[in-house]
């Protein structure tokens, strides 16, 4: 096969990675502690942890997982929090114990988190207070025998953390009642660990660093499974791919907007950052557009990463006029497609480009990624060092330059396979170790690669995968509905939305039913925004239903 964007790629960028200089996830952190233990490593909430001090309390965590609770090699612990400054803490300190971290997005329904934790068989979850209640009514049906829980503010420095911390829970009332028996606090389990003394546990390349859920292409969520060396490998290509930016800038500075919990945002800015010594700026709520806007005007930044509605919804905040982007170098746009009408507009504003960026959960997900000198083209870019893209036809053979087929990817950075999962892993791959990602794309003459549409019906609701197998599942649970189909339409803030089409066996049932019913069985990004009865769906001869042609 014949790499035709080599030719594309900037002087002096290799076609192979440098060999990472950690051999693991654990590594890679504990060297930034050594080399750089004054940087800011997290700043949250206007209080900031340096790499010392994350240093010090990640020890204590792992020394609570190990001693206290006698977790041992390879077992999965559950993290399930917003970007706040525990995150990290207690991410590294699960992989100095030598565990296996879960990433749990905080807003899942019971049914989720339940279908979660069981297939992942996880021992232990630590988990922001605001949600326990949703633990609670699940942790029975769960190998979970350990909850840590913690308060927003935990971390920020008295007096600043009660006052944070009561705000939530008796002002904004944001911390519903919950009943976990036996569990302890945050604080309790540094406590636990702050004596004891680590048996350090040998982790390497082969070794699994996270279950990151994903729906794959179809289906229920299942873990794919990211290797130390997926990880490391993929944070050196992306360290590789952006060197030019950042000559002369130390140290970096990042705004972390997107969840850690995300692969986008736990790679591009928790991993890539920390090995530069750098800085993250961890926004909690950037639903909270006005206060987003003015956080990240306090600081100088050098990178920052979203995706299309963020951007959108930023430039339409009045505090966005007051933001320096003087110091800004790189912004990358992943999780859906960015609009060339928000890159323009962005370009205008900002006097940076959107670079596109294209990947998966399943490729830990950085592949192909447009240059960082480039103007916004609408392609998502070239591949990374290392990486190799063909486009293949049905039979998984490579098509010539400029034809439609099936985008596939082989890299040092594409996952182990699907947890628990064989058949699934198998149907994801091709022989020779090639990622079917499901997308339909092309390949230009100069190796930039422009997606055309999707293989399979997956929808993107900013930036997040929604599967529709598992909507209808939900919407069919409910008494008097025969059949649900769901497709997505297109949306100006959110790329798309969720749209059902039902038929019912009891015409009494409203439309009102079915959205208190995915109210409570669906992520809010899940929900379907419109629904239409219908009194029958469009059918193949062998009785599947035709998605395609509802949304024709």
């Amino acid at each position: 096969m014949e790499k035709v964007w080599l030719e594309s790629y900037p002087p002096g960028m290799p076609e192979e990675v440098p060999t990472p200089p950690f051999r693991s996830v654990r590594d890679l952190f504990e060297q930034a502690f050594e080399m750089y233990p004054g940087n800011a490593a997290y700043t949250n909430m206007g209080t900031t942890l340096s790499y010392a001090d994350l240093d010090r309390l990640s020890m204590r965590f792992a020394c609570y997982l190990q001693d206290t609770l006698g977790l041992t090699r390879g077992e999965r612990v559950a993290i399930m929090l917003p970007n706040i400054l525990q995150y990290p803490v207690v991410m590294c300190g699960i992989f100095r114990a030598g565990l296996v971290v879960v990433n749990v997005n905080p807003l899942y329904t019971a049914r989720e988190l339940e279908h979660q934790l069981k297939d992942s068989g996880a021992k232990c979850i630590i988990i922001l207070e605001n949600f326990a209640h949703t633990l609670q009514d699940v942790i029975k049906k769960t190998e979970i025998s350990s909850v840590v829980t913690t308060g927003i503010g935990d971390l920020l420095g008295w007096p600043k953390s009660a006052l944070t911390n009561f705000a939530m829970r008796y002002i904004k009332r944001s911390v519903p009642g919950y009943n976990i028996p036996e569990s302890i606090t945050i604080g309790q389990a540094l406590r636990a660990g702050a004596d004891k003394a680590l048996d350090e546990v040998d982790i390497g390349y082969a070794d699994i660093a996270y279950l990151q859920y994903t729906g794959g292409t179809t289906g229920v969520s299942k873990g794919a499974m990211l290797s130390h060396r997926n990880m490391v490998y993929n944070v050196q290509q992306s360290i590789t791919w952006q060197a030019d930016a950042y000559v002369g800038v130390e140290p970096l500075v990042a705004i972390t907007a997107l969840p850690l919990y995300h692969i986008f945002s736990l790679q591009g800015n928790c991993l890539t950052v920390m090995a530069q010594g750098g800085e993250n700026i961890l926004i909690t709520n950037p639903r909270d557009f006005e206060g987003f806007a003015k956080e990240i005007a306090k600081y100088d930044f050098n990178m920052i990463t979203g995706v299309n509605t963020m951007f959108a919804a930023l430039m339409d905040t009045p505090s966005f006029s007051s933001i320096d982007f003087s110091h800004l170098r790189v912004c990358i746009g992943g999780g859906m497609a960015v609009q060339p009408a928000i890159a323009k507009e962005w370009k205008e504003r900002t006097d940076n480009w959107i670079l596109q960026g294209y990947g998966l959960t399943e490729t830990s997900p950085a592949a192909v990624v447009c240059r960082i000198d480039s103007a916004f083209t609408g392609s998502i870019g070239l591949p990374l060092p290392s990486t190799e893209i063909i486009i293949a036809g049905d039979d998984g053979n490579p098509l010539p330059i400029g034809e439609l087929g099936e985008i596939c990817i082989r890299g040092p950075q594409v996952m182990e396979g699907y947890w628990q999962r064989p058949a699934e892993t198998a149907e994801a791959m091709l022989p020779g170790g090639w990622l079917r990602t499901g997308d339909i794309g092309r390949m230009d003459e100069e190796g930039y690669t422009f997606i055309e549409d999707r293989k399979k019906d997956m929808i993107l609701v900013s930036g997040f995968n929604v599967y529709p197998n598992e909507i209808e599942n939900v919407i069919v649970e409910l008494d008097g509905i025969l059949e649900a189909a769901a497709i997505g339409l297109p949306d100006e803030r959110s790329g798309e939305i969720v749209k059902i089409f039902v038929v019912r066996k009891d015409d009494s049932v409203t439309e009102q039913d079915i959205m208190d019913h995915c109210r409570e069985n669906l992520t809010n990004y899940k929900r379907p925004r419109i629904v239409e009865f219908r009194d029958e769906l469009p059918k193949t001869n062998v009785g599947k239903i035709l998605r395609r042609a509802l949304r024709d």
